[in-house]
């Protein structure tokens, strides 16, 4: 392949001397809120976004004065088991350096907003000192390994959470560049001397994600993940995983050869396979990926070009295992469990809904404060979903009335504040910080809730579940492709909706509707939803009920998602 022919971005990693860039120097320059241009790319790698805010944008423009920067944080948490005590350090940086808030992610992980560059290492060296780090939690790697957070915790879920974290340690990038910039560790003389065995020098072509799931229960989404692991269990133990490979959410409005996919399934595996499988698909996503075309070049393009058979081998191969044939499985639901479980040990588990992921103190809902007063008084253990949102976990029998009354006190318990389609909803950030954002999503989708609600409460549907996902541009950060309503930001107030997705992850919506409107959107749903509620069969999910009934035709795989 021709230097000539590959993206800027390959060029500056390879020029980065393993990530390190000119970030340092970037960070001491007094006279810009900014870092470089290529820093901005090397900065991925370390957990951190440079943003502005774009509310902002045009009255600084017109002052003549730069955009209004900041940054974005991101933290590796992988599963999203966290401690009180990192919660509560989690809660003070918050507090002092970033906007009042935590914002769960999609990813089982935690990132702020509002970080200026002033305050960017000090952060970064606090999240340390809780325990944690940003290491990988956005570049062209492997990011956080997402891994189910069920309250129903077992043996099983256990087990699968310390896979995450081992696969997650072993898929690292080895650069110290993260150590000598944010925590004033050793400098290396010469980047030679750094050695990454699994990425090489320039890393993977695109963003690797990795998660593990245990059935029923798709609360990961897996088959939207580069790699997934779906636990296999037999007489109370794990027997292994099928792995899948190949899904990926992203493409781009008015390109064609873009497209979400769902991942394939390349057979069956033993529970000590799990980490040289997952580095030979990595290193071969490394090897085979497009480096010339970044809008080309995560991992189901990879696939979709060569065939599933052809990377089946060449993982076989690298590998050294052969893929059994895949064992049975069902999923029935992609979202979470809300209130009260009790655990296979008799702990108990508090699922919390989070609207959107955002933690902060809004009117009489103040999540910060109301989880800042449990933290203090109780040692619990707190886990990130994959839908954005928290439970409240580890709770002895006879703290439960005391957390219940802290719910209430702070006004986040969950049956003041959710109907069934908010509980299954998702968004991404969007307005104001998000570059890429060409709608809202974050801010606007609750008040498009309420609406929505209103109108199944009138056909008799305001029990049923329905999972609605929304982002602010067609990258997918909240999965909205495999959502049973799902609003894609085409411009500001306008949305592409996708209709018939699975209700457990397992199938695509289709679009429905191109560059909609509000009013367009309630009008092009209110006919349906009446239809459902009149001809649905007994416990037929929506996305069901729409593919069965024509309404919407089936998408059976990503690329013919622009058929039609």
């Amino acid at each position: 392949m021709s230097d000539a022919n590959l993206t800027e971005v390959e060029s500056i990693k390879a020029a980065s001397r393993h990530l390190r860039g000119t970030l340092e120097d970037g960070l001491n320059d007094p006279l810009t809120g900014a870092v470089a241009d290529s820093d901005t790319h090397v900065s991925k790698f370390h957990g951190i976004y440079q943003q502005d805010d774009r509310d902002l944008r045009s009255e600084r423009k017109r002052q003549k004065l730069e955009p209004a920067y900041s940054f974005m944080i991101r933290a590796r948490i992988p599963g999203g088991l966290l401690t009180t005590s990192q919660w509560l350090g989690l809660d003070r940086i918050a507090t002092e350096h970033a906007n009042q808030t935590i914002r769960l992610t999609t990813r089982q992980a935690i990132q702020y907003h509002g970080v200026v560059k002033r305050d960017l290492k000090k952060t970064v060296a606090e999240i340390n000192q809780a325990a944690l780090d940003t290491i990988a939690a956005c570049g062209d790697v492997n990011r956080n390994v997402m891994a189910p957070p069920l309250p129903q915790l077992s043996s099983i879920h256990r087990e699968v959470q310390r896979q995450a974290e081992a696969l997650s340690e072993h898929l690292m990038p080895k650069s110290r560049a993260y150590h000598e910039i944010w925590l004033d560790g050793e400098k290396i003389e010469s980047s030679k001397t750094d050695v990454e065995p699994i990425y090489g020098d320039t890393y993977l072509p695109r963003k690797f994600k990795a998660a593990f799931v245990v059935p029923p229960q798709n609360d990961v989404d897996v088959f939207s993940q580069d790699l997934g692991f779906i636990t296999i269990v037999t007489n109370g133990k794990i027997l292994g995983f099928n792995v899948t490979v190949g899904g990926g959410m992203g493409m781009t409005h008015g390109e064609t050869d873009t497209y979400p996919r769902l991942g394939d399934v390349l057979g069956f595996i033993s529970p000590d396979a799990v980490r040289v499988v997952a580095e030979a698909v990595v290193t071969t996503q490394r090897d085979f990926g497009d480096r010339t075309n970044r809008k080309h070049a995560r991992l189901k393009y990879t696939i979709e070009d060569r065939g599933v058979e052809w990377f089946r081998a060449e993982v076989e191969r690298r590998s050294g295992v052969i893929f059994g044939e895949p064992e049975k499985f069902a999923f029935v639901a992609n979202g979470d469990t809300y209130g009260w479980q009790q655990d296979d040990v008799g702990a108990w588990h508090y699922g919390l809904f989070v609207e959107s992921g955002r933690v902060g103190d809004f009117g009489d809902r103040r999540i910060l404060s109301g989880l800042r007063a449990l933290a203090q008084r109780h040692n619990t253990e707190f886990r990130l979903t994959p839908n954005q949102n928290l439970i409240i976990g580890k709770v002895a029998d006879q703290d439960k009335a005391s957390i219940n009354s802290l719910l209430v006190e702070y006004g986040i318990e969950n049956s003041a504040h959710a109907s069934p389609l908010r509980l299954n909803s998702m968004a991404c950030v969007a307005f104001p910080t998000c570059g890429l954002a060409m709608a809202e999503s974050e801010r606007y989708l609750p008040t498009l809730i309420d609406k929505l609600d209103a109108d199944l409460k009138r056909h008799g549907l305001g029990d049923e579940p329905i999972t609605i996902r929304m982002t602010g541009c067609p990258n997918g950060c909240a999965r909205p492709y495999i959502a049973e309503i799902g609003l894609v930001g085409k411009g500001p107030g306008r949305y592409t909706l996708f209709l018939g997705a699975g209700f457990a992850g397992g199938r695509l919506g289709a679009p429905y509707l191109d560059n909609a409107n509000e009013e367009e959107v309630l009008a092009a749903l209110s006919p349906l939803f009446e239809h459902y509620a009149l001809e649905r069969h007994e416990a037929e999910h929506f996305g069901d009920f729409l593919v069965r009934t024509g309404d919407v035709r089936e998408i059976t795989a990503g690329r013919h998602i622009h058929d039609g």
